[in-house]
């Protein structure tokens, strides 16, 4: 098939009637990057850049005789960078890592593969950078490991990482859904990390694993394969295999091993798959002593390359061409050559120095990634990252400058609108940069370190004095912050300690920094750290965010050199744990704190009294809030110019702001997808730079909020985003529920007695407000029924200087929207609850006892008097409904009840309430006889009767 093929599929499956060309079809090598523009605008969030790449997978090169084009992978995404022109198009479209990639013989199609539950490959033309094929679920057992396109293009195979490895051959340039051939290997053989067709019969295939190499042909119409295997007594049984590749000419098998030789089978017809290799058709080679990491064959010639970094070439009769020792490399990925033949020769190493023609070639390192011109014999860093985890970055206040570090010590910053480095510095006495910070005047950049240290560097040089290294505890710094007026500067570390500084100045004397104090101010992990500015003065000050649920203020006007003071220490939760929080923008005359929760809620605290003022729904994609920024103001604010950047686990997104709850006006989208350990936001608000962590990559993500406001737009206006969060919609069978209790709390309050005509409101108190929750099977507790009140209560207080005691319909539906749980409550939740609180009983059933139970409800929490755990029980076991149909019965017997039956049962009743509540209670029973959920088994009857 090759190009050609390929592009007669693009043709036919892109064409609208036949009439408009595939953009596919009609691409050139040249296409990609000639009027290459990022698709900005569309999303609200464009990946524009990334810094860094996978530094275990291989790079390749596309392009080197007009341009130099090459691909790698970072995180979930492919990268074609172009060197010539510095600028990069991402190929978008898995979810999860990226496992592996390869490209064709002549570099047209990508096929990239993902770690998902399922393993996605998806095919891509190099020429356009689109996509053309997908294929789902390759591999349901694992993801796909290794794979290779065929020597004509056709076909594409793929090595899986299951228990029980399987090779699929597939005919991707059709719609097929399964493979044409496959095979399961026996793990006797061990695990194969890597498969290529043989380049000059497509019949034919091979892989490697530590101890075996398996040859595959599928000449007799099915895939099958035999080992290529030593003998246990064998001289060369001690080999570990790491690659093998068929012989250009012969019928031999070269296979590299991590001892430096290279072993050669010589593979003849009559061979018997199920007998070990003869040893007289082995051949070990002793090339050299260092491991063998890289090999390759190209134009008659064989590569290897090893943990030295050093290139060696050999002919067929494995004689040295030439060698490539001074490139300065680490050990050696992959080698990638060029699909064009250099003009000009070399002359090789032997005594008759023949001409030598080779390609250029691209090779990968753990480190970096070089480009080697043969002809020339000079080489080229492309790209140079270091395959460190980044976990630090931070952007400068007023400049295009990004500065990111990672887990080696190394600390960059990068001008992002030019893409060029403009310092950096390799930290010889500290490893593991944790954190970095620019003060909001651009003079000092501050570094946290794992080990507890502090260097404060000048910005340009990345310099620092040694009186501007601190070094206050030995545990991680985790969060850094300066002061608006960069006169203090705090951190807090893995101790749950917060540490602050203060920048000394005095005439005639240079600025220093002095230790004002280290506290251990909360007794769980310390999750934020925020400087802010008090409303009646210019001072700082200081606030910290613990899984505590403590929000601590720190008095910084009375402390002194060594003497930090606390100021407040306040529970703002009560079982949600506080992930984050931010300022926020001044939508009224009141100053609002805002902090995110893991239950998916953002709540707003007067940043004076620390009441919560407003609860509203967080954005709901997979995992809550951990980190939030207030971008800035745009140079040309519109109507409404505040947003809200924040990341998830694994999402970076977008809110509209003021917040109230609108699904609509959040966004997000995968930036990393094992992780994101920080973000920041650049001085204009129109990037955003996510640290993946682990994936070592950062990237930048181009903002726009015009395509945020129309997606918005797209919701709906008033209440129908609302509506969409209730079960069945505006039309469905729970609004209307919902409905009628409203207006039955309206007719209530006039008394149901009365047949008159009636002028309702369309209001309710807010007294009604917990009952008509309750009644829609949301249960508040008392503080979050306090919260709903002071929400409604002083709404429109700092405008109108009055409270507001009644809510409509519209805004109950907020309310509750709001403030109910955002995914229900699980039955892992309860399953979580008895583990906790009860014990196992003989049968090994985890179980909690009466006493112990009636014990925490009056003792622990919100407390409850006798009299209401007796009231809640009777109400839920229905007793007085049976005491009532007792009277009934009695009644309708005949008999009057005396006064003394009447005082018997009175006295009675605390007795059957005791007999009623079983004294061992587990989980089953707790949900279904005591609070009345219906089983699993019930649901699934009830379900298929349904059905």
């Amino acid at each position: 098939m090759s190009e050609a093929g390929g592009r007669d599929d693009c043709r036919m499956s892109a064409g609208l009637g036949g009439k408009t060309e595939s953009q596919v079809y009609s691409a050139t090598s040249d296409t990609l990057f000639s009027n290459h523009t990022t698709q900005t605008g569309a999303h609200p969030l464009s990946l524009e850049w990334v810094f860094g790449m996978n530094p275990a997978l291989p790079a390749f090169n596309l392009q080197d005789h007009d341009q130099l084009v090459v691909l790698y992978a970072g995180a979930h995404v492919g990268i074609i960078y172009n060197h010539t022109t510095n600028s990069q198009h991402i190929l978008q479209g898995h979810c999860r890592p990226i496992s592996c990639m390869c490209v064709s013989e002549d570099r047209r199609w990508i096929a990239t593969a993902d770690q998902g539950p399922k393993s996605t490959v998806m095919i891509w033309d190099s020429y356009s950078g689109i996509p053309v094929q997908t294929l789902f679920g390759c591999h349901t057992e694992g993801v796909v490991n290794a794979m290779a396109f065929s020597g004509d293009t056709k076909y594409l195979v793929t090595l899986g990482a299951e228990e029980v490895q399987c090779v699929c051959i597939w005919d991707w340039t059709n719609e097929k859904e399964k493979p044409l051939w496959f095979t399961e290997l026996s793990p006797k053989h061990g695990f194969h990390d890597n498969i290529i067709f043989n380049p000059n019969d497509s019949t034919q295939l091979l892989s490697t694993s530590e101890k075996h190499v398996l040859v595959y042909s599928r000449a007799l119409g099915s895939l099958q394969y035999f080992a290529l295997k030593l003998k246990e007594q064998s001289t060369l049984a001690g080999e570990s295999f790491s690659q093998s590749v068929f012989h250009w000419r012969k019928s031999q098998i070269i296979t590299a091993s991590t001892a430096g030789s290279l072993v050669v089978w010589n593979v003849m017809e009559d061979f018997d798959a199920n007998q070990s290799f003869p040893e007289d058709r082995i051949q070990l080679i002793c090339i050299q002593k260092d491991p063998i990491t890289a090999l390759a064959v190209i134009d008659s010639c064989i590569v290897i390359g090893d943990t030295r970094g050093h290139i060696h070439f050999y002919d067929g009769e494995f004689l040295l061409l030439t060698w490539y020792s001074k490139l300065n490399l680490d050990a050696i990925v992959s080698i990638s050559f060029s699909k064009e033949c250099t003009e000009g020769y070399q002359e090789d190493c032997s005594p008759e120095a023949k001409p030598l023609i080779l390609r250029n070639f691209v090779v990968s390192t753990v480190s970096s990634i070089v480009h080697v011109n043969t002809q020339k014999g000079t080489s080229q860093i492309l790209l140079h990252e270091n395959g460190e985890p980044q976990h630090a970055v931070a952007c400068h206040p007023s400049q295009s400058a990004v500065a990111m570090g990672n887990q080696r010590g190394i600390l960059k910053v990068w001008d992002y609108d030019n893409k060029v480095i403009i310092s950096s510095r390799v930290f010889e006495t500290e490893k593991q940069i944790q954190c970095v910070t620019f003060d909001p005047q651009g003079l000092y950049l501050a570094v946290g370190f794992e080990s507890g240290a502090v260097h404060i560097l000048n910005p340009s040089t990345l310099q620092s004095d040694p009186e501007e290294v601190f070094h206050f505890t030995n545990d991680s710094i985790q969060h850094i912050t300066f002061s608006s007026d960069s006169k203090y500067l705090a951190t807090a570390d893995a101790g749950k300690a917060v540490t602050v500084l203060r920048l000394q100045t005095s005439k005639g004397s240079v600025p220093c920094w002095t230790f004002m104090g280290r506290y251990h101010s909360h007794y769980k992990p310390i999750k934020d750290l925020l400087f802010g500015m008090h409303l009646d003065s210019t001072q700082p000050r200081l606030l910290s965010l613990g899984m505590d649920c403590r929000l601590v203020e720190y008095d910084l006007e009375n402390s002194d050199v060594n003497k930090l003071l606390i100021l407040s220490s306040e529970r703002i939760e009560q079982s949600a744990v506080p992930l984050c929080m931010t300022w926020c923008p001044p939508f009224s005359a009141e100053q609002f704190l805002l902090v995110a929760s893991d239950q998916y809620k953002i709540k707003l605290f007067n940043s004076t009294t620390k009441m919560c003022r407003k609860t509203v729904l967080g954005p709901t994609y997979g995992s809550p809030v951990k980190k939030v920024v207030v971008l800035p103001i745009s140079v040309e604010p519109k109507m409404n110019s505040h947003y809200l950047a924040y990341i998830t686990e694994d999402k970076v997104g977008l809110q509209i702001l003021p917040l109230d709850g609108n699904p609509y006006k959040s966004s997000a989208l995968i930036c990393h997808p094992t992780g994101v350990f920080a973000f920041a936001c650049s001085h204009d608000g129109r990037y955003l730079f996510t640290a993946g962590g682990s994936d070592c990559t950062v990237m930048s993500w181009e903002i726009s909020t015009d395509a945020l406001e129309a997606s918005a737009a797209l919701g709906g206006k008033d209440m129908v985003p609302f509506y969409t969060l209730l079960e069945g919609g505006r039309d469905g069978k729970f609004y209307r529920e919902m409905e009628d209790f409203f207006y039955y709390c309206l007719v209530r309050n006039q008394g149901t007695d009365s047949m008159e005509e009636r002028q309702t409101s369309t209001k309710i108190p807010l007294s009604d407000v917990p009952s008509l929750m309750r009644a829609l099977a949301y249960f508040p507790t008392e503080q979050e029924i306090e919260d709903m009140h002071n929400e409604v209560k002083f709404s429109k207080y700092a405008e109108t200087g009055k409270y507001v005691t009644d809510i409509d319909l519209e805004e109950f539906i907020k309310l509750y929207v709001n403030h109910r749980p955002a995914f229900g409550i699980s039955s892992d939740e309860l399953a979580r609850t008895f583990h906790v609180l009860g014990g196992r009983d003989s049968t090994g059933q985890l179980v909690l006892q009466k006493h112990e139970l009636l014990e925490l409800l009056q003792a622990r929490g919100e407390q409850m008097t006798e009299e209401d755990v007796a009231e809640c029980f009777t109400i839920l076991l229905g007793l007085n409904e049976e005491q009532e149909k007792e009277e009934e019965g009695a009644r309708g017997g005949g008999g009057d009840r005396s006064e003394h039956n009447i005082k018997s049962d009175c006295g009675d009743s605390k007795y059957s309430l005791e007999l009623a509540i079983p004294v061992e209670i587990s989980m089953e029973t707790f949900t279904g006889y005591i609070l009345g959920f219906p089983s699993s088994a019930e649901q699934r009857g009830s379900s298929s009767a349904t059905q």
